[in-house]
């Protein structure tokens, strides 16, 4: 007789998950490329590299998070 699967709950918030902060750690990495390749304010092109350098870390970080 087999034993019946039990569901492992998280005990992560619903809004910490991987599959939601992926999305937002993609979309500030695209945010920051096309701040690169803006023609139009040299301040936005300045923080281009951070911004997409704070969004590839993120992505590293929440990469480790549960499903």
């Amino acid at each position: 007789m087999t034993r019946p699967v039990l569901s492992k709950r998280s005990s992560w918030p619903r809004w910490a998950r991987r599959g939601l902060m992926e999305n937002i750690a993609t979309a500030v990495i695209a945010i920051g490329f096309l701040m690169l390749f803006q023609p139009f304010a040299l301040s936005l092109y300045t923080y281009s590299f951070i911004t997409m350098l704070a969004g590839t870390v993120m992505f590293i970080i929440v990469s480790k998070f549960p499903e």
